[in-house]
């Protein structure tokens, strides 16, 4: 080429490089400049041979441009294969390894020079290979899939010097890399295929951009997190570490249509950006859950794998949720662009199913969610019908701010504080202004009053404005599975049970595989005391997100109110199995010890609750405890501390109420829990079942409140 001419063109670009020459030349100057010549004659003539064009050498190392993907491939292999021969033939002699990166791209050819981010990646790559090896980018791989003789797999993503964003690594496997492996007996099924590797090798001198994880787009995080409020209703389902499922929970086999969606990766520089990776996540999880046909893991099950990339991760996820494929990918925001990375792998074999990359901006991004929902249901076999079809394709809403603002929302409210539900508010109240017709936002808003009632404020009031707004978001979207479900709890939480069974039937008829809906079925059926019905439903909940601790808590909870004291005592450990440090869990293993009489480890697990977590109802649960067992001092002293607590914070009237129950003065007890009916208090919600109330139940005015509340049929 001329001076001064410049030529833009696409190109595989290959960079070569021999392993410790640095060192060697610093031990043995004479003897590193022979093996370097004796390396340039070997590699100079296998060019031309793949229609390969020398740019130039630096220091030990080659730039090579070739025209097409395939043919730089070839040569790479080529090259490996004759220094593996010269290796093997004199093994007296210093072993020649070169590393090999290869990436095909964008070049600006200049004065016979190449420049570009072709360039670049294929410099970056090339230390990232094994001695010997060679490695590719993923554009490599999409372009080699079908021709090259050789296998390819995936070494996982890797953050290279001055790129932008992660960039997914591939190896070639050698001829002599695969003997070796079918002489251990672990050849493994291997393809060439982009996004049919085997799973990443989380080694070799790659820097990981995390855990490669998940896919798509938040209208779900917290309703089903909701309202458990004095009871198995309410509580704080943190991401617990992979563990066994409890022995109480049957396991499910996985089958061909099971599938995990794995926490996305945030891959944005503003590291707050987080709340949109995790709602993309929920989100594609939330429309998977209603295509019929495909089981797939709640929310806390699949977070619980949240930030692991240890090797052998895909299978453990397969094996503890018992699925056979995991999506997982990574989300990048800059300004109002995003990137979307996102992968389904076989969980058997480790298999790439499908991969894509998504290069768009914020208003693409409920295309996105859908394109992959249905690729996922393609790749996995899954048949798609009309009303499917067109619950993927529906947008919740067209401003994408709004939609900016809800995810900002759910993820202040995943929070579980006083703080965090005050901004969840703001950022719902925020998206309505911009859209008043955006139903999942009233949803939002409804799952916050419920929350925080019985917590931070009447339960009355609560119950209240959580129905409002739930039946704003039905008058907008009548088949809103969420919305029935905010409108449950709303009406349930009110006495109004016949109205609240209303609303989770029809949720769970709108979407069957919704976890918290059986969840909360359960609740109702055990407030109801039909307890068969309810323990059948709450081990459905386990099912569905068996590494939830609230969903497993719950279970516990239900097996107590039924007075199997052992099986729930067995269920609760088994959950403390999944978070030792769930308050909730300790608080409620608690309540079995201390029915079935094991007093002294009750208390002490009571005190544990207290301490993880200062909600007053502990307070109360402790005081009761103290009080049957004989302590009336320690009793009467948590009444006093609850009394000067009222005076800075809401505290529920069943705190006192259950104190008062356990120092046995039934008149005060009943005083309480006739406040607890007038503020429409967590406590009345168990008024038939509840071991609590045994001592009070034949009496008049509990018998009066029984039928008030509409429990005594």
């Amino acid at each position: 080429m001329s001076n001064g001419t410049e030529e833009r063109k696409l190109a595989a670009i290959m960079f070569t490089d021999i392993v410790g020459y640095t060192a060697l030349s610093q031990r043995n100057e004479a003897l590193a400049l022979e093996l370097l010549e004796e390396h340039r004659r070997l590699l100079r003539p296998i060019f031309p041979r793949h229609q390969g064009t020398e740019i130039k050498t630096m220091g030990d190392g080659f730039l090579v441009q070739f025209n097409s993907a395939l043919a730089a491939a070839r040569c790479a292999i080529e090259i490996q294969k004759v220094l593996f021969s010269r290796n093997a033939s004199e093994p007296t002699e210093p072993k020649i390894q070169i590393r090999i990166g290869i990436h095909v791209g964008d070049v600006i050819q200049r004065e016979g020079d190449v420049l570009g981010d072709g360039v670049n990646i294929a410099s970056r790559l090339q230390p990232l290979a094994e001695p010997g090896g060679i490695c590719i980018s993923v554009d490599v791989a999409r372009q080699i899939r079908h021709n090259l003789e050789a296998s390819v797999v995936t070494v996982g993503h890797a953050e290279l010097k001055n790129v932008q964003l992660p960039l997914e690594v591939f190896r070639i496997v050698l001829p002599w890399e695969e003997a070796k492996a079918e002489g251990k007996g672990q050849k493994e099924k291997i393809t060439a295929e982009v996004g049919r590797g085997v799973p990443p090798s989380r080694a070799g001198g790659l820097k990981l951009a995390a855990a490669v994880a998940v896919v798509l787009l938040a209208i779900g995080i917290g309703w089903w997190l909701v309202h458990q409020s004095g009871s198995a209703t309410k509580q704080v389902a943190s991401s617990p570490s992979a563990s066994p499922l409890p022995a109480a929970v049957a396991p499910v086999v996985a089958d061909q249509k099971s599938i995990a969606v794995l926490p996305f990766v945030n891959m944005s520089a503003d590291k707050a950006d987080e709340y949109l990776s995790d709602g993309m996540t929920e989100e594609l999880l939330n429309v998977l859950t209603k295509v019929k046909g495909l089981r797939v893991p709640g929310r806390s099950s699949s977070f619980a794998f949240k930030g692991k990339n240890e090797e052998g991760i895909f299978r453990k996820v397969g094996e503890q949720l018992h699925v056979s494929a995991v999506l997982e990918g990574s989300v990048r925001k800059a300004g109002n662009q995003l990137r979307i990375t996102a992968q389904l792998i076989n969980v058997a074999d480790g298999f790439h199913l499908w991969s894509e990359t998504y290069d768009r901006d914020m208003t693409n991004i409920f295309a996105i969610q859908s394109d992959i929902a249905e690729r996922v249901a393609l790749a996995l076999k899954v048949q798609l019908g009309v009303e499917e079809t067109r619950a993927l394709a529906k947008k919740p809403t067209e401003n994408t701010e709004a939609y900016r603002l809800y995810l900002l929302g759910r993820y202040h409210f995943a929070k579980f504080t006083q703080e965090g539900w005050t901004n969840a508010m703001h950022s719902y109240n925020q998206a309505l202004k911009l859209d008043p017709g955006y139903a999942l936002a009233y949803c939002g808003l409804a799952d916050t009053y419920g929350w925080m009632g019985g917590f931070v404020m009447q339960g009355k009031s609560a119950w209240a404005e959580e129905k409002r707004l739930a039946q704003k978001a039905l008058a907008l979207d009548p088949d809103l599975a969420d919305a029935h479900l905010s409108l449950f709890i709303a009406l349930a939480a009110a006495f109004d049970w016949q109205g609240g069974e209303n609303e989770i039937k029809r949720a769970l008829e709108l979407n069957p595989n919704l976890a918290f809906a059986h969840d909360q079925y359960a609740w109702l059926l055990t407030v109801y005391g039909r307890f068969d019905e309810a323990i059948a439903n709450g081990q459905k909940a386990v099912e569905l997100d068996s590494l939830s601790p609230l969903m497993n808590v719950d279970l516990g909870w239900q097996l107590q109110q039924a007075r199997r004291y052992g099986e729930s005592i067995a269920q609760l450990r088994k959950t403390l199995e999944l978070d030792s440090n769930n308050a909730n869990v300790h608080h409620w293993l608690a309540w079995s010890l201390l029915l079935k009489g094991e007093s002294v480890s009750a208390i002490a697990d009571f005190q544990k609750a207290k301490v993880l977590d200062d909600l007053p109802w502990y307070e109360g649960s402790l005081g009761y405890a103290y009080a049957i067992s004989g302590n009336r001092t320690k009793a009467e002293q948590i009444l006093r501390d609850v009394e000067d607590l009222a005076r800075r914070r809401y505290v529920a009237p069943g705190v006192r109420m259950a104190v008062y129950l356990g120092l046995g003065e039934k008149d005060r007890a009943l005083d309480w829990l006739e406040k607890c009916y007038d503020e429409q208090d967590t406590y009345c919600w168990y008024l038939k079942v509840d071991p609590l109330y045994d001592s009070v139940r034949k009496e008049p005015r509990f018998q009066a409140l029984l039928k008030k509340v509409g429990l005594d049929k």
